[in-house]
């Protein structure tokens, strides 16, 4: 049995592939690389006095608001290494709740799956779980560095 295929199925438009390809690659973005391990890792956000910082492992990424720190967080936890970023920061923090929600009913079903199962075979649904994430959002990619700007403007010649 594919516990991913199963918790794509029950989660349909929620799965976090899907709010990826259909809410931030749709628009502007920009790719940022997080530059983690392709596993489930330990995330935490720091509020310092240099402003917010994203901690995986043992690396620090300095994030420009909450929103954009907690959208980088479930990635991160994920382990996708590059991935896009909304362009427009007044769209982050929408996106960054669908993300979060996603993620945590995606352990719930993982862990409802496995709940007669042994803790080991939990992990395994759970590693499976997250390579399947991992590889749909390698396929569907990060985009360009920079957004690409339209450089002309409507004038009236007067």
């Amino acid at each position: 049995m594919n516990i991913a295929a199963d918790i794509r199925t029950r989660l349909g438009d929620d799965w976090l592939p899907a709010i990826y390809l259909s809410k931030v690659r749709s628009q502007r973005t920009r790719a940022y690389d997080l530059d983690v391990p392709p596993k489930e890792n330990r995330a935490e956000i720091f509020h310092t006095l240099l402003g917010i910082e994203l901690k995986v492992g043992r690396q620090r990424f300095s994030c420009p608001d909450l929103a954009t720190a907690r959208y980088l967080c479930v990635w991160a936890r994920i382990g996708c290494p590059r991935v896009a970023v909304p362009y427009d920061i007044t769209r982050i923090s929408a996106i960054a709740d669908e993300l979060e929600t996603s993620w945590q009913k995606a352990l719930l079903f993982t862990a409802e799956a496995a709940r007669h199962e042994s803790s080991q075979t939990l992990n395994r649904r759970r590693g499976r779980l997250l390579k399947s994430i991992r590889e749909e959002m390698e396929a569907i990619g990060a985009g360009d560095a920079m957004p690409e700007f339209k450089q002309s403007t409507t004038q009236r010649n007067i």
